[in-house]
């Protein structure tokens, strides 16, 4: 059986690291997706739990905050438990393996500041935004030397 899960999100909260009775580290967090259409309860975005573990539990903690964006990769897990008050709860949440922090802190600090200016300059600065990371991508993936070197012996026909 498969059971992977790969998402890109921001997180709503401050991630909580906790540490269990022998000492290794868990963090938890939500991740919001957005959605492609509006459901009919309007809900624009999926709310989604996750939880990592060890090393990557001390970093997440560390270098994230509510608003990052981060792309995670793991599994689903459901478990369940017994509330204070006697109840089964069941939860379905995403056991992270990696989780790849996907801005700077400084680009996080720039988009939260753009989006305290007036709406009229909002679209503009998304522009910005988005041709910025544009370049960014054309910079990783234009290390390639993409010319070729064919004899005519090469040539099968």
């Amino acid at each position: 059986m498969i059971n992977r899960v790969v998402m890109v999100g921001r997180m709503t909260r401050d991630p909580e690291l906790r540490r269990t009775g022998s000492g290794a580290a868990v963090t938890s967090f939500t991740l919001a997706l957005n959605r492609n259409y509006n459901s009919a309860d309007g809900q624009q975005a999926d709310y989604i739990p996750c939880v990592v573990w060890n090393k990557v539990a001390e970093n997440v903690e560390r270098y994230c905050s509510k608003g990052s964006l981060v792309g995670v990769e793991g599994r689903l897990r459901s478990r369940s438990y017994d509330n204070a008050q006697g109840q089964r709860v069941f939860v379905v949440e995403v056991v992270c393996d990696s989780v790849q922090f996907l801005e700077t802190k400084s680009q996080r600090e720039r988009m939260q500041a753009q989006s305290s200016q007036p709406q009229m300059q909002q679209p503009q600065m998304n522009n910005q935004f988005q041709d910025m990371q544009t370049v960014e991508l054309e910079k990783q993936f234009d290390n390639t030397d993409n010319t070729f070197d064919i004899m005519e012996d090469d040539i099968q026909f």
